[in-house]
């Protein structure tokens, strides 16, 4: 009888463990699907970061947002409501402590930092990693830091995130209008 009661905690627990996992992928999978796709404008990052495993690093041009809220203190969750800009680019529409039941798309950041006396919030974006396939990455990461780097307005790279309830999930780096992915495959032919 004690060894029956053990077979189905075991199976209890191995169940368990499967679906914690499975959850978080349907999850993320669900933001990807239903989400709200935005385009976040990029930045170059420091040439001399190294490549760090299988995923380019990214770099974003918002990381501060307007805030009247002098409660704010460095390493608070805020959120920020999101907007597009004419062009189809996430800006901040607005900044909270708490959920405003808006009925907008909004993301969970950690303030860096508060400037009372500029009214703004910085903070650095949770998507800044793009993960890939190993061989890819490395040469996704030098294509994108060659024309992130560039200072004129031909080139332009963004990230393409979905947001859902608060949920992001980065989809894919665009150059130009065209998927990372197009330029890799151009550099390996």
């Amino acid at each position: 009888m004690k060894t029956i009661h053990i077979f189905i905690i075991f199976i209890a627990v191995a169940l368990l463990q499967l679906l914690v996992p499975a959850k978080m992928i349907y999850d993320k999978e669900s933001v990807l699907i239903t989400g709200t796709v935005y385009k976040f404008k990029t930045q170059p990052i420091d040439p001399n970061d190294p490549f760090r495993g299988k995923y380019v690093t990214l770099g974003y041009e918002l990381t501060t947002a307007e805030s009247f809220d002098s409660t704010i203190q460095n390493r608070d969750r805020v959120l920020l409501y999101l907007e597009k800009d004419s062009l189809g680019f996430a800006k901040v529409k607005s900044v909270s402590k708490t959920d405003l039941k808006m009925g907008t798309d909004f993301i969970e950041v950690e303030v860096d930092y508060y400037n009372i006396n500029a009214n703004r919030v910085h903070f650095n974006l949770p998507f800044d990693r793009y993960y890939m396939e190993e061989s890819k990455a490395k040469p996704a990461e030098d294509i994108y830091r060659k024309f992130s780097r560039r200072n004129d307005t031909i080139n332009q790279t963004y990230a393409l995130v979905a947001v859902k309830n608060g949920d992001a999930v980065l989809k894919d780096v665009y150059i130009n209008d065209k998927s990372i992915h197009y330029y890799i495959e151009k550099e390996e032919k």
